[in-house]
Parts: structure tokens; sequence; C-alpha cells
């Protein structure tokens, strides 16, 4: 078996309406790029990444392009290991994060997806079979919202079956802070697991006078509280600090996540595929976290990730994010009762309307072809 043809394509997904953070500001859209595999012999797999507006959307798509399907035409997908190898030692000098590995995700998870349509195995059961479903959390890019607003995507995320709510934080003001997470503490009761996102914003005494003043609102955890380039700054606030650390969805590989773990600077490893390095990357931060007596968390991409969590013993909650492709997915993501289920079918059991999304496909698709031998 080889691999024969990788097509690569890109569009601009509108979001539903815009979102706002402490640290990226508005943001209207996102870009999706989508890789799909297929062998000599008609095996299929498909995997994609994405990035926050069109920044970088193109060049994701270019590099796969030009620089990724050239190492995969002709191997055997099967050998995920070596391929993921190759293409990161290839990738290495001009970068081992960003754009570099952002292809690379989308390919590994394409990759993933094909081996186990090949063994007619659902991903999660494939990947380890722990469970079928992952205990699932709203996170809502809600930072302008007013309190009102606030409490009725509350409602709204409950009203889906969710039962843990995260809202987005970062003011300069903690008082103002303190009011809207009381008010969502209130509602919520006290026996429903409420988090808060930075988004980076603060530094690391900023952030520590914050979790003080937090602390009665029984936090489950306070996420990316000051940027993850600071291991040292993030283990004060978990070891000064009263609320279990989240981050990790700005950490780009297992060397760093292994960093931020091993040094306490994290409860929650915060891993996302789409960034990472594909399922192959998670699946070892998973395993170095458990090391640690420490539960993975994900970063969006729920109909992806919850394939994941349900393979490991250690998993978190599954992020339910704002960026999403529902609207573009022939199955639905299942949730009940505060539990996304994984697909039961072969592969991710992702699939995609491509008819539909085809309206958002923006003017760049190219394959690169093996070239028959006679």
């Amino acid at each position: 078996m080889k691999i024969e043809k990788v097509e690569t394509e890109l569009y601009h997904v509108p979001l539903a309406k815009p979102v706002v953070d402490a640290i990226h500001g508005v943001q209207r859209e996102f870009s999706l790029i989508v890789v799909k595999i297929t062998t000599d012999d008609g095996a299929t797999g498909m995997g994609y990444t994405y990035s926050v507006g069109k920044v970088g959307g193109t060049s994701i798509a270019t590099l796969v392009k030009d620089n990724l399907v050239p190492l995969l035409i002709g191997e055997d997908p099967r050998r995920i290991e070596h391929l993921w190898n190759k293409m990161w030692w290839a990738l290495h000098y001009v970068g081992r994060s960003g754009i570099a590995v952002f292809g690379l995700s989308a390919v590994d998870t394409a990759l993933w997806d094909l081996k186990a349509r090949l063994a007619d195995e659902p991903l999660w059961r494939f990947l380890g079979g722990h469970d079928n479903k992952a205990e699932a959390y709203g996170g809502g890019i809600d930072f302008d919202m007013t309190i009102p607003q606030l409490l009725d995507q509350t409602q709204g995320f409950l009203d889906a079956g969710i039962r843990a709510i995260k809202i987005k934080i970062g003011r300069d003001s903690i008082a103002e802070e303190c009011e809207r997470i009381a008010a969502i503490r209130e509602f919520l009761g006290p026996d429903k697991k409420l988090m808060v996102d930075v988004n980076m914003k603060w530094s690391v005494e900023k952030a520590l006078r914050a979790v003080r003043a937090f602390e009665k609102y029984d936090l489950h955890w306070i996420e990316e509280p000051t940027i993850p380039d600071d291991i040292e700054g993030n283990r004060r606030i978990e070891m000064e600090g009263p609320i279990p650390v989240a981050t990790g969805e700005n950490l780009h590989s297992i060397y760093e996540f292994k960093e931020m773990i091993s040094r306490g600077g994290v409860s929650f490893p915060d891993a996302d595929i789409s960034n990472l390095g594909g399922i192959t990357a998670l699946m070892k931060v998973a395993h170095i976290a458990e090391a640690y007596n420490r539960n993975l968390t994900t970063h969006g991409i729920q109909e992806m990730h919850v394939s994941c969590l349900a393979a490991i013993p250690n998993a978190s909650l599954l992020e339910i994010h704002a960026f999403r492709i529902d609207d573009f997915l022939i199955h639905q993501l299942e949730i009940k009762d505060g539990y996304a289920y994984a697909s039961d079918r072969p592969g991710h059991g992702v699939e995609i309307d491509w008819e539909k999304i085809s309206c958002h496909r923006v003017a760049f698709s190219d394959e690169c072809v093996l070239a028959p031998t006679y």
C-alpha cells in the first residue's frame, strides 16, 4: 500500500457572530486547512487544522503542498511514526512550531483516520479505547458580553446538555471580573464546574492577585493566566495560588509540554491536535501527563478531540469551542447529560458536507499524484 494522492484545500469559515477575547480582539472568521490522503488501492483519510481569521491559512496550505506532500507520495501510510518523524525533521530547521507544526498536524490526523478506517475501528477504540465519551464544557468567547448575555449563553449551554462552563476574562479591574464570575457561579449553583480563561493577558503578579480574589468562587481552573513561554511564572501561579492552572493551547511540541508539566506549571495540560503535531503528538502528551498524575484537557476541534480523550484513562474536560464547523458536518457531535460521545464510525468519523462548505473555499487547491510505473 502506498500513498498515491494528497489534496490540500483552504476554506475561510465565517463565525455565526463576531467573538472577542482579551488578547486576540474581535474575530469574525477562521481559516480551515483540509488534507485528504488517498492510497493506490483507494483507502482514504482526512484531517484538518485551522488558524484565527485569515492569518496563516494560505501559508499553512502552501507548506503542506510544497514541503510535506513530496515526503508522503509513495510511502506506506500505516507507518505513522516514520512519516511523522520524516516530516518533523524536514521542517525542524525552519520552525519547530507555528505554521510548520500546523501543517504537520493536519497530515498526521489524516493518516490516523486512514489507518483506523483500514482496521474498521472507530478512532477512540483504535487509540486505546478507555471509554466512548468525555465530559464536555462550554467554552464561550465572550469577553465583551454583558452579565445578562453571559447568563443567556450559560443557559444555552445547559439546554444543550453541557454541565460545565468557561468564560473569558482578562480585564484590568479584578473587581469587575469578580462581579462577572460571581454572577455565573450563582446561576450555576455550587455543583457545576466553572472555569475562567485569561488568554495570556496578565502578568504573573496580576494573576496571583486575581486568583486569590477568585478563591471563593470555587473555580475548577484558571486558563492561560500568563504567557506560556514563562514556565516559572506559570509554576508560581500554580504553586502559590489557590486555583489550578490550565495551559497548553499555545504550546506546539511534546517537549514544551514536558517542560511545563515536569516543572510544575500546570494542573490541566491543554492540548490541541491542530497545532501540536496531530494525534501522534497529543497521545504522547497524554502519556507524559499521566506519568505526572495530570489529566489532559483539549482546546477546540471537539468533533476530533472527543475520540482522543475517550481513548485515554487520564482525560479531563472536552472544550466545546466557538470556532466550529457544525453547520458543515453530516453527523453532529452527540452531547447528553454533560458528556460528548465519540463516533463509532470507522476512523475519526468526522464527515464534512463538501458541497455545503464549497462556497467558503478559497482559490487554493492542488495535489501531488504518484506517477504510474510501467
